[in-house]
C-alpha cells in the first residue's frame, strides 16, 4: 500500500489547488500534497507560457495559465498555493481572497503589520482561510520538542540557528542580484531563513519584551547574515541566520533542569534531552519524513475542512508577531522594502 493510500481515508474530501510559482519549493509542496492524499494539483501559473506548460506537463492533467486572474476565476480549485517572490506575496494573497479561494502562502506571508491587517480583514469579509507555511512548526518531532520543554524548565537561554550558504550568493558576487538578495523582492537572510528560528521562538515562548537584530549587510544594503537577540522576563534567546555561510552546530534550549538539543530547525531529525540530575541523554525524535511539508498540508486541510476559525486566528496571530518583529528589526538597520 502506498503512503498516499495509507494516509487517505475512503470518502475523505480531497481539496483541489492551483499554484503561483514554479520553484523547487512549489515542487516540494506538490509532492507533499500528493503524499498526504488530501490535496490535488489542478492548475499552475507562470508569467511565461512555456514555463507554465512545462511545469504543468510534469504533473499529469494540470492546466497552465499565464494570467493569474484567469486561473483564480476558474472554479475548479479550492485553494491557492503561493510561492512567488516575497514582495509579491501580499498582493497575490489579496487577489486569491477576492476570488473566494483559501490561501496557503509560503513564508514570509507579509512584511508589514499593515499588510497583515488588510489580509486578515479581507479573509473575514470573504470567509476564506489564510495560512502561512511554517513547515517546521507542524512536524511530529517538533511536537515532541514542545512536550519535552517542561522537563527542563525554567528556561534560562536558547540558541537557535539556520545558516546555509546560498547557491545564488555566487551569482550575487558575480554582479547579478537574485531575488533572495534583493530589497526590491523583500529578500535577505532575515526574511528568507531567519524567520524559521524566529517563528519557532515565538511559538515556544511567545512575543519577546525586546528584539534586536545585528546584520551583516552586503554592498546593496541587504542582510547576508545576522544575529537576533530576543529578551524575555527570565531568559534571552539568540538566533543566528545566514545565506552567505554554513553552520554545523546544533540548536539548543537551556533550562535549569536540563538541555534540549536539535540537529536542525527545519526539519528536526534528532532531538536529545540532557537531564542535569542524572546526566543521562535520551533521544526523543522519530524518523523524519523526507517530504516534511506533508504535516503542514494536513494541518491546513484539517483547518479548512473543519472550518476551525479558532485555529486560523491563532496561526495568524503568530504570523503577525513574526511580521512585527521582522519589520522592527529590519527598519532599525535601514533595510526597507517596496511599499513601506
Amino acid at each position: 500500500m502506498s503512503t498516499r493510500e495509507k494516509r487517505h481515508k475512503k470518502g475523505e474530501h480531497i481539496m483541489k489547488f492551483c499554484t503561483i510559482g514554479t520553484s523547487w519549493i512549489t515542487e516540494a509542496f506538490i509532492e507533499a500534497a500528493h503524499r498526504s492524499g488530501k490535496a490535488q494539483l489542478v492548475a499552475v501559473y507562470s508569467r511565461k507560457l512555456d514555463s507554465a506548460q512545462a511545469f504543468a506537463n510534469k504533473h499529469g492533467e494540470v492546466r497552465a495559465f499565464t494570467n493569474i486572474q484567469e486561473m483564480l476565476a476558474d472554479g475548479n480549485s479550492d485553494f491557492v498555493y503561493i510561492a512567488s517572490p516575497n514582495s509579491l506575496h501580499p498582493d497575490h494573497i489579496k487577489l486569491a481572497i477576492r476570488s473566494g479561494k483559501h490561501v496557503f502562502c509560503e513564508k514570509p506571508m507579509v512584511f508589514t503589520d499593515k499588510q497583515w491587517q488588510e489580509i486578515t480583514q479581507l479573509s473575514k469579509e470573504h470567509q476564506v482561510f489564510v495560512f502561512e507555511g511554517f513547515r517546521h512548526l507542524f512536524s511530529p518531532n517538533y511536537e515532541r520538542l514542545k512536550e519535552a520543554l517542561a522537563s527542563i524548565e525554567p528556561v534560562r537561554s536558547a540558541m537557535l540557528q539556520y545558516m546555509q550558504y546560498s547557491s545564488r550568493y555566487d551569482k550575487y558576487k558575480d554582479g547579478a542580484e537574485p531575488n533572495v538578495f534583493s530589497q526590491q523582492f523583500a529578500g535577505g537572510a532575515l526574511m528568507d531563513l531567519g524567520v524559521y528560528p524566529l517563528s519557532m521562538a515565538v511559538d515556544l515562548f511567545g512575543p519577546p519584551k525586546e528584539a534586536t537584530y545585528h546584520p551583516v549587510l552586503l554592498d546593496n544594503g541587504i542582510d547576508g547574515s545576522g544575529t537576533m537577540v530576543l529578551t524575555y522576563d527570565d531568559f534571552v534567546v539568540t538566533l543566528l541566520t545566514s545565506k552567505i555561510t554554513d553552520a554545523f552546530m546544533q540548536s539548543e534550549i537551556h533550562g535549569e533542569e536540563g538541555t534540549l538539543m536539535m540537529d536542525a530547525i527545519a526539519p528536526i531529525s534528532q532531538i536529545q534531552l540532557y537531564d542535569r540530575k542524572t546526566a543521562h541523554v535520551s533521544e526523543l525524535a522519530n524518523e523524519q519524513y523526507e517530504a516534511d511539508m506533508i504535516f503542514e498540508v494536513e494541518a491546513f486541510v484539517e483547518m479548512v475542512t473543519n472550518k476551525d476559525w479558532q485555529m486560523h486566528d491563532a496561526f495568524l496571530e503568530r504570523s503577525r508577531t513574526v511580521a512585527q518583529l521582522t519589520t522592527k528589526m529590519r527598519q532599525e538597520n535601514g533595510i526597507h522594502f517596496p511599499g513601506e
